[in-house]
């Protein structure tokens, strides 16, 4: 009898929590397999939507191919649409890498700058193509006759380029007439040069032409 009578309290103790706790507890249930669906859900279709972009950015890289000397209409198009069917994606800001090289190509400097300036606001600061779009905005600028903001951006910028940013300040400094500076700067270049690595041979026609046009100033002023 008492066996009994425990587990017909056991019982009602069961109903009484059920009934002060059960609803709450298959809302949690049904939330965590909501989620967990949910989740599985999104995962797949970030994956559709990834391979959605590679396939065009494939695409795009073999109509630019096809068409390179042209203009390039097809590329061009299919970038523009990874610009705007993928904006978050990697894809997109390679797509928008390559729509400025080609209104540089073009002639049209503003138009490069504005899809460089689209790649920077769209990309990781420490990822590697923001440093890269970076590095072409400051070239870019300094086209435009805007050396001062160029240099801005190359020097106050932490990249791992450290050698192709100082090439560009050189160069940028040596077409202010600042030819001191810009030899500065293509040391710096070269001593930012892996160990072992070698110099380039225009980097390295560079520092040989400015050291010697210093030396000539330096003897002629002596």
């Amino acid at each position: 009898m008492e066996s009994y009578r425990s587990e017909e309290e056991q019982v009602e103790a069961l109903k009484r929590w059920w009934k002060e706790n059960g609803r709450s507890t298959m809302i949690g249930v049904v939330l965590a397999l909501g989620l967990g669906f949910g989740w599985q859900a999104w995962q797949k279709n970030q994956d559709v939507a990834a391979q959605n972009a590679s396939n065009l950015y494939q695409q795009m890289l073999q109509a630019l191919s096809a068409e390179e000397g042209q203009t390039s209409t097809i590329g061009r198009q299919i970038a523009t649409e990874l610009k705007d069917s993928h904006r978050g994606s990697v894809y997109a800001q390679f797509a928008a890498l390559h729509l400025a090289r080609l209104a540089v190509n073009d002639g049209e400097p503003a138009l490069a700058e504005q899809e460089l300036r689209w790649v920077l606001a769209m990309a990781d600061a420490q990822d590697d193509v923001h440093q890269v779009a970076q590095l072409r905005l400051a070239r870019v600028l300094a086209s435009q006759d805007k050396q001062d903001e160029a240099l801005t951006i190359l020097q106050g910028a932490n990249t791992d380029f450290v050698a192709s940013y100082a090439l560009a300040r050189g160069d940028i400094l040596l077409s202010q007439g600042r030819e001191a500076d810009a030899l500065a700067a293509y040391e710096s270049a070269a001593a930012a040069l892996e160990d072992g690595a070698p110099i380039p041979q225009t980097l390295q026609d560079k520092l040989e032409y400015l050291g010697a046009r210093l030396q000539a100033t330096v003897a002629e002023a002596g």
